[in-house]
């Protein structure tokens, strides 16, 4: 039986894979867990690793028992045909993600206008604003303190 791809509705890949599991279909939804902070606290939640996407490992007449579940939209093509993600690919994403030591780490660069919090150095826990973003260093602004801080990228 070969994985497929299935394109879920967004913020639906959970219910998706919860609910064809309960019809006998077999898939995979990898998760990560993140810390998100609201305003008054921080939480460890558990998101999809591919957004609006769930593995599932059918054979190909039984493809259509996918649109049971209300999230499942359609599957994902390539070439004119449904995709298939070879079992090896599979093991490696669950292997990766089943270790202790795995970190998150994500690339957000900053964009001229964004409000960020200082989380380190002498101006920590201070509201800046970007204004501008060079290849060497970002120019921000500290309302708060009156004053302009130049961060160099290491």
């Amino acid at each position: 039986m070969n994985w497929y791809v299935v394109y879920t509705k967004p913020k639906w890949e959970k219910k998706v894979a919860e609910q064809l599991k309960k019809i006998g279909i077999e898939c995979y939804c990898p998760l990560i867990t993140q810390v998100r902070q609201w305003s008054d606290r921080k939480k460890k939640i558990e998101v999809p690793l591919f957004n609006s996407y769930v593995f599932v490992q059918l054979p190909e007449v039984d493809r259509n028992l996918v649109f049971q579940s209300a999230g499942a939209l359609r599957y994902l093509f390539w070439l004119g045909k449904p995709a298939i993600v070879r079992d090896e690919e599979i093991n490696i994403i669950k292997k990766g993600l089943d270790g202790s030591d795995t970190c998150e780490v994500s690339l957000v660069p900053f964009q001229v206008g964004d409000k960020i919090e200082l989380d380190s150095g002498p101006f920590s826990t201070q509201t800046a604003i970007v204004q501008e973003v060079n290849n060497t260093h970002y120019i921000l602004v500290l309302e708060s303190l009156g004053c302009v801080l130049k961060m160099k990228f290491k």
